[in-house]
């Protein structure tokens, strides 16, 4: 159990120690993986940046993800579900979701560019991870994007999607592993309360001075 999402980053930054020195950019998944980020970078000294990534629902019903999308890369899908949806709409829902995370960048970093990774490590962060699924899309961007090595840090992880990520030939560091899940982020938590768009921007900008 964490205290809350400072208390994991700080767990996780010392568990991350060995890349203090080395050419790593960190890459937080916002909103909530921010406040790790932010934790990891300092302790490191290394850069901050965002990947932004977004489920992608059923038509039929938007709370259940079939796929996740970042700002480049292919998405990452279920593809069963995938072969049961009308394609022409789920291209003009990855269209829409690609302008949405453009905006969302624009806001949390303003017009500064994206950090160049080509050749670097990327320590891409979460508050946690359930189906794997977006942070399967930051992934492959970061692939997309050439670095060098991806390390996944995740405070906790179910068994069966840590053993899928490492499946895509990342280092995955977690604080714990666990073979009974608790199903839900915030089982591990003992302050779980949303992260405001407000605190993500006045995150980056301490961190990224």
């Amino acid at each position: 159990m964490f205290q809350d999402r400072k208390d994991a980053g700080i767990r996780l930054a010392a568990a991350l120690e060995g890349y203090r020195g080395q050419d790593v950019i960190v890459f937080a998944l916002p909103r909530g993986g921010v406040v790790l980020g932010a934790e990891i970078a300092m302790k490191l000294n290394s850069p901050l940046d965002l990947v932004l990534t977004k489920k992608i629902g059923h038509p039929y019903n938007p709370e259940y993800a079939i796929c996740a999308v970042a700002e480049e890369g292919e998405p990452i899908c279920n593809r069963f579900e995938l072969a049961s949806v009308d394609p022409v709409w789920f291209q003009k829902e990855v269209e829409r979701i690609r302008v949405e995370l453009k905006r969302r960048r624009l806001e949390y970093l303003g017009d500064t560019e994206p950090h160049q990774v080509e050749g670097k490590i990327a320590i891409i962060v979460d508050d946690g991870i359930a189906t794997g699924f977006t942070m399967m899309a930051a992934i492959k961007e970061m692939e997309k994007r050439k670095a060098k090595q991806i390390i996944v840090a995740i405070p906790v992880t179910p068994y069966n999607t840590a053993q899928r990520l490492m499946s895509m030939g990342v280092d995955l560091v977690s604080l714990q592993i666990d073979r009974a899940y608790l199903g839900a982020v915030g089982a591990y938590y003992g302050d779980f309360r949303q992260v405001t768009d407000s605190e993500v921007i006045a995150l980056m900008k301490l961190v990224r001075g």
